[in-house]
């Protein structure tokens, strides 16, 4: 199954990581920014890339900017 980039649920998702973390939604939103701008720049010399490669791809950009909010999102379907 072919899925899209879906920037708009990856922000979503991210702010709601952000919340529960405490972190304010003003510097969340500049992590998130900066992240999608890293992130969407290695995706153009990409033809296809699967959703976990696409997760550590977020999770390693976000972690220059917010380690918790990093692993919380790499976490996030492991976390019990």
């Amino acid at each position: 199954m072919i899925e899209h980039f879906n920037e708009t649920a990856l922000i979503k998702t991210l702010k709601i990581d952000a919340k529960a973390l405490g972190i304010p939604i003003s510097a969340a939103e500049a992590f998130i920014n900066e992240t999608l701008k890293s992130v969407k720049k290695q995706l153009k010399s990409k033809n296809i890339i699967t959703n976990h490669d696409l997760e550590r791809m977020v999770a390693k950009e976000l972690k220059k900017y917010n380690a918790d909010l990093a692993y919380v999102y790499k976490n996030r379907d492991k976390i019990i």
